[in-house]
């Protein structure tokens, strides 16, 4: 996450969306006090011991508003970008295995383990992406949520309505996988259908 006070913004980095293109560009443009809080690539933390705690750059407005209502949170720009819950499924578990290069041999059977046989709720990387925009009632308090299928256009938006130029966007982290579509049966469609039932409603994504 980045939190501008120079340009009022709040950037809500989703995991498995692309958040390090997005926070290169804006870095071009952060003022001297200005928080950013990330754990990859770089580490940075914001200077609030309950936040910084975290240890990982992907918070939720509903963990940071508290800290930020003296400084008019409703009055910061607040935007983020999601992505196909399927595609971003396949994204994860890639991810969560790349040391051991499991989901490479055999992607169908590490998808089963996290959908069926251990489950790991607890990870941030693994919650469903509405939580980062909701405040304590559920209710979608972002200005603009973008999707990482039209992601330069909707960060020259962001850009417009924060003041700042943009520019094209880096190919930063970027991985090299079949169609998402490719690896999936049946049973894990209709598993991450289930899981991310609320994503896929909110953001009008479809298998």
């Amino acid at each position: 996450m980045i939190i501008s006070f120079l340009h009022k913004y709040i950037f809500i980095a989703v995991p498995k969306t692309g958040t390090h293109a997005i926070r290169q560009a804006l870095r071009e443009h952060m003022g001297p006090d200005d928080w950013e809080q990330v754990g990859l690539f770089v580490s940075k933390a914001f200077p609030v011991p309950e936040l910084a705690a975290v240890r990982h750059g992907h918070l939720t407005l509903r963990q940071v508003r508290p800290f930020l209502q003296a400084q008019d949170f409703d009055g910061f720009y607040k935007f983020g970008f999601v992505r196909n819950p399927f595609d971003r499924f396949v994204s994860f578990c890639s991810f969560m295995t790349r040391k051991g290069g499991s989901f490479d041999r055999n992607p169908r059977a590490v998808m089963h383990h996290f959908l069926f046989v251990a489950p790991p709720t607890g990870r941030i990387h693994y919650q469903p992406q509405h939580i980062f925009f909701e405040d304590d009632t559920g209710r979608i308090i972002a200005d603009q949520i973008g999707r990482v299928e039209e992601m330069q256009m909707s960060y020259d938006e962001a850009c417009r309505r924060i003041g700042i130029p943009s520019r094209p966007l880096d190919k930063v982290n970027e991985s090299r996988r079949a169609d998402y579509r490719d690896y999936y049966t049946p049973e894990l469609k209709d598993a991450v259908a289930r899981l991310y039932a609320r994503d896929l409603e909110l953001f009008g994504y479809d298998f």
